[in-house]
């Protein structure tokens, strides 16, 4: 393989939050990294600066994952940049871990915001996936984010946990169909973690962070350096037999 065998990731959402974390945590174990960022361009440049401080590759493109009619364009520019910096056709791994989160009582929530979250966690992971499968090596990996509210269930997320729940269902029925490609996928369910992620309710509300903490096996609430090197750590090559498994990340919530 070119550039002596240096894997490639790309991170959607990786300016900020879990993802900029997970994308800083794959540079650490000596992988370079394409992100995406929905539209804060300083932070984007803030995580490329990072990565290039740990003496790895970035790149940072703009896109919606909302928006499926970016994702042709989107290849393209993907498509470029490995021959440009990496002198590649291909990469290795994806994490599809853009999302956002709506808080809303079933009877309350809106049509406008169920399609917001079905476009960004359903149609943007599945045809972003498929956009980019022409570029993935054989022998990859694809990790989807899903959430620990697929498994238990807090009031305000029946529409942010339904698409998790298909992205779940998804990502068994890709490690089927990709198998004879040889690329694994498996999701990663992170449980509360203190990020700016749905307003920051979980790090700013002192109430919430407790109620958590409480609820937690390990007695505090995550944080994203708890997330990003086990995505990293699932990625790396120790792991390649893991296929097709849903791996929580919560530091034993309501177990």
């Amino acid at each position: 393989m070119a550039n002596n065998g240096t894997k490639i990731a790309l991170v959607t959402g990786a300016s900020r939050g879990l993802g900029r974390n997970m994308a800083i945590a794959l540079a650490r174990k000596g992988v370079d990294v394409v992100g995406t960022y929905h539209s804060n361009r300083e932070e984007a440049a803030a995580t490329v600066s990072a990565i290039e401080a740990l003496g790895r590759k970035a790149v940072m493109f703009q896109l919606d994952t909302g928006n499926t009619a970016a994702f042709p364009a989107f290849a393209l520019d993907m498509k470029g940049a490995l021959n440009d910096i990496w002198q590649r056709t291909s990469f290795d791994y994806l994490v599809n871990n853009a999302g956002i989160g709506i808080n809303a009582s079933f009877e309350e929530t809106t049509e406008a915001q169920f399609d917001r979250l079905m476009n960004i966690h359903v149609k943007g992971v599945f045809f972003l996936t498929q956009a980019l499968l022409p570029l993935m090596a054989d022998g990859g990996r694809i990790v989807n984010l899903s959430s620990g509210l697929t498994r238990f269930s807090l009031p305000g997320y029946a529409a942010y946990a339904s698409m998790k729940g298909a992205v779940e269902v998804l990502t068994r029925y890709l490690a089927k169909e990709l198998g004879s490609r040889g690329i694994a996928v498996n999701t990663v369910a992170p449980g509360a973690i203190e990020t700016d992620f749905g307003g920051g309710v979980v790090r700013d509300n002192k109430q919430v962070n407790d109620f958590v903490a409480g609820v937690t096996a390990l007695g505090r609430v995550g944080l994203p350096d708890d997330i990003g090197p086990a995505v990293a750590s699932l990625l790396a090559e120790d792991n390649r037999w893991v296929n097709a498994q849903r791996i929580e990340v919560s530091g034993g919530m309501f177990v």
